[in-house]
């Protein structure tokens, strides 16, 4: 195990969920969002798309030999079907009408790099949900929470009244499952505290 200093985080995401998790545990990353078209591909599961978008946000990113790099994708399945993130108001009712009274999946690709090394794995949480009413998602969507989430909600925040139980890790629901992430970093023979956490998160271009 590892026990030098002054490595960087790198976080290959614009969520700020993800940095809000990394932030709970001290540390502000470096932001490199990452460019890639996260189209499923044909025939492709829940767990596949998230574990591809995943490796392939990590590797859209510069990183200098110091810096481990972090990436993700989420999706929400039901019935085996992958829900992103709600294109229009319609989109987003739609969505939230089929998860009302239902379980669903929370289903998070995660990679991280450093050097030469990769390690990536995929995290899945059972949620259950109470029934929503048209109308209450109709409001959902103009207070403006469910645009850039997954399944058109958010567990952190109001959409946690629609959240009856969760069967699993909330850090996942929410967007990056962190014991899961550190104990890959672990496997590479590290740990979080090694890498710097001096400074504001903040975007570099």
């Amino acid at each position: 195990m590892s026990d030098q200093r002054g490595y960087t985080l790198v976080l290959a995401s614009g969520s700020p969920r993800r940095r809000e998790l990394l932030a709970q545990l001290g540390f502000n990353s470096l932001i490199r969002v990452a460019d890639v078209d996260e189209t499923p591909l044909e025939g492709e599961t829940s767990v596949q798309l998230v574990e591809r978008l995943a490796e392939l946000k990590g590797a859209a990113v510069k990183r200098d030999a110091n810096e481990l790099v972090i990436s993700a994708d989420t999706v929400v399945s039901l019935d085996g079907q992958s829900l992103g993130k709600p294109t229009d108001k319609q989109h987003c009712v739609e969505m939230l009408m089929a998860l009302s009274g239902r379980r669903h999946q929370v289903v998070t690709g995660v990679c991280v790099r450093f050097g030469g090394q990769l390690l990536s794995t995929t995290v899945t949480t059972g949620v259950n949900m109470g029934v929503i009413s048209y109308a209450e998602a109709s409001r959902y969507w103009e207070s403006g929470e469910p645009r850039d989430k997954a399944g058109a909600y958010a567990v952190q925040g109001y959409g946690a009244v629609y959240v009856t139980s969760i069967e699993g890790s909330y850090s996942n629901v929410v967007g990056l499952p962190l014991y899961e992430t550190a104990q890959m970093i672990e496997q590479l023979g590290y740990r979080l505290y090694d890498f710097n956490n001096n400074g504001g998160s903040h975007i570099d271009d």
